[in-house]
């Protein structure tokens, strides 16, 4: 009976029972990185995760702004759900390797860059997080400033930058940022176990909110003065919604990239990849679709209550103008952002920085290290300032594509789907992932050049059209920038382990090989 016959089916009914080994090198092991003794988490867990991750106030102002595209709204509604399913066949197969292995996205790429060249993907991925995760609490922190204002008017000076400020944040906002600083810090000091709870919890209580005030907005505006048209652009023929509609779908697949690249992290936690892919079908095409449906008729009603559409919910909160309205509304918010920030650029910079020296930097410590640098960064200056994120995060983001490309080329294309779980853990030359001199010289100009072209497609369209060397507006070629680098990551990888073979499938006789046979892949 072959490799590939045994390993995946056992793997899938029985999760591992691993561990660290003695065997284990502890330059590349801490008791974060090595294979889990117990996977326990639920379809359920998986489920709640995702609605944590689109139930933020960034999801329901991204989804709205498609409605500024000129499509009509059942044509936002595709849009959104063919993206939405993109995103989870592209999860799936990002699942199952660390699943099967019960090892973080940063350890399941040493089987594909080598046990060193691992850091480059993991590195790259951890300031992406970082940089968002700075974003993401600024936004939850300008929803408390909200709920202070409405309670303690008094502190309306304090929330004058230029009277009462430092570094370009108001005293009120950096108050409101400390609080959320420090209460997502000592969250995830808690533990994986603190944060699935509070994700289970989280992302229903949005629902639960959106539903009410989806409700209220309705019985305030009439049943009858519901429009499902929020088109705010200029209205767009079939034939020329069609690119636009695929640009739709390419900003779905583009804003879940960062977790949808290292959902390995959570689905290590899995019982079985039948519970992950579960988790997955129900919280993004079933859920994302029901959000997509609450968002559309909860800014329907803000045209006939308001007198204007609004897709921002915090916004929304605010118009009502209660008391009660604005306390549970602003709340639940901030904790809707703090779950996908959480989930989304917390745990994974702390993987990733604790990948680079796993002795030294704890998962802990390497989630505290993004927490302080999240702050360095000043996001309140930046994130308004499109021509910073385009030229900062705009590249960074680029890079996302290729990495996903070339991991899934690695596992499933050239690997065949086999992973020797105890040769990620060993610094030795005749390591089977030592590759040359701990990288795998195939990955890494895979990156090299697809992620040359990614960058590319992003910064020269708006370089040309900012000096006017061009006058074609050709940004929108950058919207496709993590299709275009996950596409060229997987052919260019493929090619090069083709002309000169790094990933080898023969045995060498080690004990690994004989686990990997019998269907363990681990010790």
């Amino acid at each position: 009976m072959s490799e590939s016959q045994t390993a995946a089916p056992l793997r899938e009914d029985v999760p591992p029972q691993a561990g660290p080994s003695a065997a284990y090198d502890p330059q590349l092991s801490n008791e974060d990185l090595v294979p889990l003794k117990k996977q326990h988490w639920s379809s359920y867990n998986l489920f709640a995760f995702w609605m944590s991750d689109v139930h933020s106030i960034g999801g329901y102002v991204t989804a709205g702004s498609l409605f500024a595209l000129g499509l009509a709204s059942w044509q936002v509604l595709v849009a959104l759900l063919v993206g939405i399913v993109i995103v989870n066949i592209f999860c799936n197969l990002v699942a199952k390797p660390s699943q099967l292995t019960g090892v973080p996205y940063p350890v399941i790429n040493r089987a594909v860059f080598g046990v060193k060249g691992a850091n480059i993907p993991a590195i790259i991925r951890g300031l992406i997080a970082v940089a968002w995760y700075g974003v993401q609490t600024f936004l939850a922190s300008e929803a408390l400033v909200i709920v202070f204002l409405k309670f303690f008017p008094g502190m309306a000076p304090l929330y004058d930058v230029a009277h009462s400020g430092f570094l370009g944040l108001s005293t009120l906002g950096w108050i409101c940022y400390g609080i959320l600083w420090v209460a997502q810090a000592a969250l995830f000091w808690n533990g994986m176990e603190s944060i699935r709870k509070f994700i289970d919890f989280a992302g229903p209580a949005v629902y639960v909110v959106m539903l009410v005030l989806a409700i209220y907005l309705v019985s305030k505006a009439g049943i009858g003065n519901i429009s499902l048209n929020l088109s705010s652009g200029e209205p767009l023929d079939f034939a020329a919604s069609i690119p636009v509609m695929i640009s739709a779908i390419a900003l779905v697949v583009s804003y879940f990239s960062g977790p949808m690249l290292n959902f390995g992290d959570f689905a290590r936690y899995g019982k079985s990849y039948k519970a992950v892919k579960k988790g997955n079908f129900l919280g993004l095409p079933v859920n994302f679709l029901f959000f997509s449906l609450l968002t559309v008729i909860t800014a329907s009603a803000t045209i006939p209550v308001f007198g204007h559409l609004i897709t921002d919910p915090v916004k929304t909160v605010q118009e009502i103008d209660t008391v009660f309205a604005v306390l549970l509304g602003g709340l639940t918010f901030v904790i809707a952002t703090v779950g996908i920030n959480i989930v989304a650029n917390f745990i994974s910079p702390a993987f990733d920085f604790s990948n680079v020296s796993p002795q030294k930097i704890s998962w802990r410590a390497g989630g505290m290290i993004a927490a302080v640098g999240s702050v360095i960064l000043t996001p309140w200056n930046w994130y308004s300032n499109d021509d910073a994120i385009h030229y900062t995060l705009g590249v960074l983001g680029a890079l996302i594509g290729p990495l996903f490309g070339i991991l899934i080329a690695g596992y499933y294309v050239i690997s065949q789907q086999k992973v020797w779980v105890d040769d990620m853990y060993t610094l030795k030359n005749t390591g089977r992932y030592w590759f040359r001199n701990g990288y795998n010289p195939n990955a890494v100009k895979a990156v090299a050049i697809s992620g040359a072209i990614s960058i590319a497609s992003v910064l020269i369209p708006k370089i040309l059209l900012d000096t006017g060397a061009s006058s074609v507006n050709a940004t929108w070629i950058g919207n496709y920038s993590w299709f275009l680098g996950c596409g060229l990551g997987l052919v260019v990888f493929w090619f090069l382990e083709r002309r000169s073979p790094m990933i080898s499938l023969e045995p060498t006789g080690t004990e690994s090989d004989l686990n990997v046979s019998e269907g363990l892949l681990s010790p």
